[in-house]
């Protein structure tokens, strides 16, 4: 059976864009209120005009120390409470190692695992203290298999399903649910660092899919009963070939 999300406060990293937008519409939908985090400040003051009062920017660079920690404090002077934590915000690399670097993958890294690991360390006393809560992350399929053309990317994202293993099995006892959505290719700017021979492939089979359907992944696992968590949900295109 499901349960709805009418008054329940969400905040979503990577909000501005591709499949944290998309969350952010399912969510609003749903009845949240949505914490828009990102820091493209532009970007967010137009859409929190575009999708209304239940819609709240909360700018923040989740490269930045101080910016990133600063982001849950900041949140909770905004709104009296964080009911779901949707950590989404995340960067690529394709290709061999060689032809990468090492500040390239210091922001990677940062990003996708790093600022995930931070931001989930300063919401859990309060919802430790709340009782209850939801902490989701934006994986990959690329967590589950070793894809041959983005070792450091594919690195990042078994970190990643590791991570939310581990503190799934910490946070359980304590009424918060941990879990992570592992999409294949969406359509997204991040597409715009693969191969081209590959993202030309993927094109021409309809191997991709709209950041829409992870949104609805989203929304179904944050609407099960409470004593069910969804610990990962793979969202593959048909015509994706892994």
């Amino acid at each position: 059976m499901a349960e709805r999300l009418n008054g329940k406060i969400a905040a979503i990293t990577g909000a501005a864009s591709g499949i944290g937008l998309a969350t952010t519409r399912a969510l609003l939908a749903e009845g949240a209120t949505v914490i828009m985090v990102d820091r493209d400040t532009a970007a967010l003051d137009k859409l929190v005009v575009e999708l209304g009062p239940n819609a709240i920017a909360q700018v923040t660079d989740l490269l930045d120390t101080a910016s990133c920690d600063a982001m849950v404090p900041e949140i909770l002077e905004k709104v009296p409470h964080i009911d779901i934590l949707y950590l989404n915000a995340g960067t690529y690399i394709g290709g061999d190692l060689d032809e990468t670097n090492p500040a390239t993958i210091d922001r990677m890294l940062n990003l996708n695992v790093n600022a995930v690991m931070k931001n989930t360390l300063a919401v859990i006393p309060h919802m430790k203290h709340r009782g209850v809560g939801d902490i989701w992350v934006t994986c990959s399929v690329a967590g589950h298999s070793a894809i041959a053309w983005e070792p450091v990317y594919s690195g990042s994202k078994w970190a990643i399903t590791c991570f939310v293993q581990t503190m799934r099995r910490q946070l359980r006892t304590h009424g918060i649910r941990v879990g992570q959505v592992s999409p294949g290719p969406v359509i997204s700017a991040l597409l715009a660092d693969w191969p081209e021979k590959n993202l030309r492939k993927a094109k021409e089979s309809g191997s991709l899919i709209d950041p829409e359907e992870v949104a609805d992944a989203i929304v179904f696992a944050l609407t099960r009963k409470r004593t069910v968590t969804i610990r990962d949900q793979v969202i593959l295109p048909t015509n994706f070939d892994i």
